[in-house]
């Protein structure tokens, strides 16, 4: 079944395609079916820069455990930094991180 949900983030960073590195702009984020990964469905992530072109995108199709420890480790990351370095306030942090710790034990119940 096709979920048709989908999120658009606007992204400041670098991405590597086959022409080498390029700067972002947004990024496209929605669970469906994946186009490459061996699963029914996928947490997919498409990093792009329209202006630049088809070629100025890096995809992403992760399954539904490895996008919840994707999470996780951003989170434990962003409570080891300081907040002077990140910009992320340590509640901030924390809270992301007790969010991505229940999303764990939702997951793992099932």
């Amino acid at each position: 079944m096709c979920t048709y949900v989908t999120e658009k983030s606007a992204t400041a960073g670098s991405g590597k395609g086959a022409q080498g590195w390029f700067p972002l702009t947004s990024t496209t984020v929605y669970f469906d079916h994946p186009v490459h990964a061996q699963t029914d469905h996928s947490l997919n992530l498409d990093f792009v820069n329209p202006d630049r072109g088809p070629s100025a995108r890096v995809a992403v199709e992760l399954t539904a455990e490895s996008a919840v420890n994707l999470v996780e480790a951003i989170a434990r990351v962003f409570t080891q930094v300081s907040s002077d370095v990140t910009g992320v306030d340590q509640a901030g942090a924390q809270r992301l991180l007790a969010a991505a710790e229940s999303l764990r034990a939702t997951t793992a119940a099932r």
